[in-house]
């Protein structure tokens, strides 16, 4: 199944407005932040004029607003860059438009992608696709859900610790976090250098596949970048997968629950063998994450001081220009994660918590290795419950972090993860399932889900 592939060979200045048409009728969602319309028009008509030609020319697309474009404001969706133009874009986007797509808007977000439920962006939360009282998961929360309505076949997000698949979960499209490496994060702004990914959110596993492909491989602006091992494959027969106990236990919605012995069956229908299998550190890989990426972000962020980075605040000491400014440019959350951070790393708590932190990674990096000796693949669900309501967990920043329990441990892994659509609840609410692979093994995860497809 491809969406894609109904814009190829089609005007694609038609494309172009009636995407912007159909973002403008769902305004009411705030996915979108600011529209790129005039630039995209221009590319469209180059494209229809057989200047830009390309796999993807005239096919029109959203980029997370951590992303820098041209065209349209990158505000990361904060005070702090509010109405910032980039004089560069990053090189996703480059990729992208070398194959000839269209770069139509910029999508909401937690603000420095910092959150699980897109309610902490300094522009209004975005609504989810089925239900407009509740979250549309984050913090990718707006790409997931202008795919969910269709306003475009792709969007652009990030994923640190589960960005991209559980904000697909809450919405049913498609989610792709890839080996951390695959796709270089020049242009993008850095949440937690260790376990940020780029990827895509589309309406099937097969387009995914090739906006994959065009957008791995090495750069020489992000040192941390693969060599291209991406290749779109079939299945050579029947793998051998592991349905992780520990996601399964209690504390894990029932509807949640069905929808992924659903998927397993429909596996096994398949031809696949799936066994249960258990995790011991996977009870630690919360606590590990939320002292790592804190540290990471408080040194980030640490640019942003009203001199260097930022809109600066009126104020008659540097003093003032330092507080005054991060106290308005930053949300609740970022200071929250920043003092978290700090702490972590300070002189007299640094063995005690950061470093003991990373040996426990190393640890769980372990256990998946052993794991992936034996099986083919992991699978398990992407979040505990379907999206949960508008404000629910606002005033509680443990309960919110407690969303992310099923998706860090693959981010501190580094390993490629996918989440699919598996069901409804009785309510209507979008249910996914996640698949996790060995590194590299992207390829082999999106060939398992298009066989499920």
């Amino acid at each position: 199944m491809t969406v894609i592939a109904d814009y190829i060979g089609k005007s694609a200045r038609e494309n172009v407005e009636a995407a912007i048409s159909k973002a403008r009728e769902n305004e009411e969602f705030n996915a979108i932040l600011a529209y790129a319309d005039k630039r995209a028009l221009e590319r469209a008509d180059k494209v229809d004029n057989g200047e830009i030609t390309g796999r993807l020319a005239g096919v029109p697309f959203i980029a997370k607003d951590n992303f820098l474009t041209l065209g349209a404001p990158t505000t990361a969706s904060s005070n702090f860059l509010k109405d910032f133009q980039a004089p560069l874009q990053a090189t996703a986007i480059e990729k992208l438009e070398a194959e000839g797509a269209i770069c139509i808007a910029k999508a909401n977000l937690d603000a420095f992608a910092h959150g699980g439920s897109t309610e902490n962006s300094a522009y209004g939360p975005t609504k989810n696709a089925f239900d407009k009282e509740r979250v549309a998961g984050g913090s990718s929360g707006g790409s997931a859900v202008v795919v969910a309505l269709e306003i475009v076949p792709f969007a652009l997000g990030s994923d640190t610790g589960g960005s991209i698949r559980q904000p697909a979960s809450f919405n049913n499209v498609v989610g792709i976090k890839p080996t951390y490496g695959t796709v270089s994060r020049y242009g993008v702004v850095a949440m937690a250098s260790s376990t940020d990914t780029i990827g895509v959110l589309s309406s099937s596993v097969e387009d995914a596949e090739t906006v994959m492909d065009i957008l791995s491989g090495k750069d020489s602006k992000d040192m941390t970048t693969l060599d291209d091992f991406f290749t779109p494959q079939v299945l050579d027969g029947p793998k051998k997968i592991g349905i992780i106990k520990e996601f399964m236990d209690e504390g894990v919605d029932p509807e949640v629950k069905a929808a992924t012995e659903a998927y397993v069956e429909a596996l096994k229908q398949k031809g696949h063998t799936v066994e249960e299998v258990s995790m011991s550190l996977l009870k630690y890989a919360l606590a590990i994450y939320y002292i790592v990426v804190p540290a990471e972000i408080s040194s980030n962020l640490g640019r942003y001081d009203g001199i260097r980075y930022g809109n600066r605040a009126e104020a008659s000491t540097l003093g003032e220009v330092y507080g005054l400014s991060r106290d308005r440019g930053f949300m609740p959350e970022n200071k929250r994660r920043i003092m978290i951070g700090s702490y972590v790393l300070s002189s007299g708590y640094f063995d005690a918590y950061y470093l003991q932190a990373q040996k426990a990674r190393t640890l769980l990096i372990n256990e998946f290795n052993t794991l992936f000796q034996t099986y083919d693949a992991l699978i398990g669900p992407v979040a505990p419950t379907p999206a949960f309501k508008l404000g629910e967990n606002t005033s509680d920043p443990v309960k919110m972090y407690l969303a992310d329990i099923m998706t860090v441990p693959a981010s501190l892994a580094g390993l490629p993860a996918i989440s699919v659509p598996a069901g409804k609840s009785q309510a209507g609410l979008p249910i996914g399932v996640q698949l996790i692979g060995a590194r590299k093994s992207d390829s082999l995860l999106m060939a398992i889900a298009k066989d499920v497809e």
